[in-house]
C-alpha cells in the first residue's frame, strides 16, 4: 500500500536537522480501507500497537511499516544506520488541546516517522510545525496538515523542535520509530502502556 517511490522522490533538508515529508504515500482506496479498519480510540493520548486492535487493512499497513525495504529506504534518506536497533509502533486517534507543545524527542529515539490518516485537513490547529528553536511555535521551517496519506520523517537531534497549535479531536496516525536498544523499547512501552491505561480510567487527563 505504501508508496515507497514517492517517499524516495521526495527530497531531504540536512539543517537544521535531517527531514523529509512525502505526500499521497497512500492512495484513496488504501486510505479508505484503513481508515475503515483504523483501532476504535476514543481517548486522546499515544497507544502502544499491543494495547489496539485494527482491522485487516490496518494490519497489513503495520507489516508494511515492519518491511526491510522500508527500514533501508529510511537508512539512506536519513544517513543513519537502523537495522541493528528495535523498531517501536505507537498509534493516535485523539488530539486534547494541551497536546503539541514545542518538543525534541527522547534520546532513546534515532528515527521519527509519522503517517497521517485523516480525512483532508481544514483546522488551522493540529498542523505539524518542524521549527528553529524551542521558543517559537511561529518560527517554523515547514508546516505539515496531517492529511491521509501524508508521511514526515526526521532523525532525532537535540535541536528537532517540533510541535503543533491547539486542535481538539480526532487526529490519527501511527507513528513508528527506531530506539537505540531492547531497554528503551521496553521503557518506551511501557510507559506508553501505563498512560493508556490511565487514559482508559481519566480520558481527561
Amino acid at each position: 500500500m505504501l508508496d515507497l517511490d514517492a517517499m524516495r522522490r521526495s527530497a531531504v533538508a540536512r539543517e537544521p536537522f535531517s527531514f523529509f515529508q512525502t505526500t499521497g504515500v497512500l492512495d484513496a482506496s488504501s486510505l479508505a480501507r484503513i481508515s475503515a479498519d483504523f483501532p476504535s480510540i476514543s481517548q486522546p493520548g499515544i497507544f502502544p500497537l499491543e494495547e489496539v486492535s485494527g482491522g485487516c487493512a490496518f494490519n497489513s499497513l503495520i507489516d508494511e511499516i515492519r518491511s526491510a525495504e522500508l527500514e533501508a529506504l529510511l537508512e539512506e534518506k536519513l544517513d543513519v544506520a537502523l537495522s541493528d536497533l528495535p523498531l517501536m509502533v505507537t498509534v493516535r486517534g485523539h488530539c486534547h488541546r494541551r497536546d503539541g507543545r514545542i518538543h525534541t524527542d527522547s534520546t532513546d529515539k534515532v528515527v521519527t516517522c509519522l503517517l497521517y490518516l485523516n480525512q483532508p485537513w481544514v483546522s488551522g490547529g493540529g498542523r505539524l510545525r518542524l521549527l528553529r528553536s524551542e521558543s517559537d511555535i511561529e518560527d517554523y521551517i515547514v508546516e505539515v496538515p496531517p492529511d491521509g496519506g501524508t508521511l514526515v520523517a526526521f532523525k532525532r537531534s537535540d535541536n528537532s523542535w517540533h510541535g503543533h497549535l491547539p486542535f481538539e479531536g480526532q487526529r490519527r496516525y501511527i507513528m513508528f520509530n527506531w530506539v537505540r536498544s531492547s531497554a528503551a523499547l521496553s521503557r518506551n512501552v511501557l510507559r506508553h502502556r501505563v498512560s493508556a491505561s490511565l487514559k482508559r480510567l481519566n480520558p481527561f487527563r
